[in-house]
């Protein structure tokens, strides 16, 4: 059932409070990490399944949800491109974007398309490896992770069979996250990328997506998570701090019985 959504803002200081959670999460992990080494592994799924970090992390963070998933039969292993940054370590300019992005060109270009930039490389990694695997492949994302996950399903449908978001924005890029100010100040125009997220839409993703938000969420705003273009998507609302959602064993068991529904 998909939540009401209302009007996507910048998420509330207020709720700052709560991502004190995350180090709950890491803690309640532990035991369904521990209980998944007990009995007899299932024999490994024929997908891959790919996990991308959100902003300001890399795989080391992804690393328990991909342990508990190897353990419940999957082949889960990260992005392989290290800390995702979006895009703003990486050097470019508009035309090194791939033919993909059909984007309106800016004069006064202040990097405001790194994350497809990245996007692009996560892409080509996505490619690289269903032609060494054979495999179809299914993509994790937490919070911009996520974005990029849809984004990359969005260009590769024969390809990614599935997509699981986890507080991330599907509306307006970092516009209405805790992280628009870092972006602001670097003289981005996040108006310019909110609308240039939207035309995307004009192709939607065919793919089932599990998008998993947090009304509670200080990062994102719950509001600017929820999906309003795909045909296949199922939102699963949760009670969980944006920081620890990669470790925290309610969301796990929603994630394993999306993967399971693949099977």
């Amino acid at each position: 059932m998909t939540p009401d959504a209302g009007t996507p803002a910048p998420p509330k200081r207020s709720l700052m409070l709560l991502e004190a959670r995350a180090a709950l999460d890491a803690a309640r992990m532990l035991a369904p990490l521990a209980a998944s080494s007990l009995g007899r592994t299932p024999e490994p799924a024929d997908t891959l399944v790919i996990v991308a970090p959100g902003f300001g992390s890399g795989d080391r963070y992804t690393l328990p949800l991909r342990r508990y998933l190897k353990r419940k039969g999957f082949r889960a292993e990260g992005w392989g491109l290290g800390t995702n940054l979006a895009g703003t370590n990486l050097e470019h300019t508009q035309d090194d974007l791939s033919e993909r992005w059909d984007f309106s060109r800016r004069d006064d270009y202040r990097g405001e398309a790194g994350v497809p930039f990245l996007v692009d490389h996560f892409y080509e990694r996505v490619l690289e490896r269903h032609r060494e695997t054979g495999m179809k492949i299914s993509l994790i994302g937490w919070s911009l992770g996520g974005y990029m996950a849809r984004e990359v399903a969005r260009d590769l449908p024969d390809i990614v069979e599935r997509v699981i978001t986890m507080g991330s924005p599907t509306v307006g890029g970092p516009k209405y996250t805790a992280a628009a100010p870092f972006f602001d100040k670097s003289g981005m125009d996040l108006d310019w990328i909110e609308d240039e997220i939207a035309r995307r839409e004009s192709q939607p993703i065919s793919q089932p997506i599990t998008a998993i938000v947090s009304k509670t969420d200080a990062i994102v705003d719950w509001n600017a998570a929820i999906d309003r273009y795909s045909p296949n998507v199922q939102h699963i609302e949760v009670d969980a701090a944006h920081l620890g959602m990669g470790f925290n064993p309610e969301i796990w068991s929603h994630v394993l019985e999306a993967m399971n529904s693949a099977r």
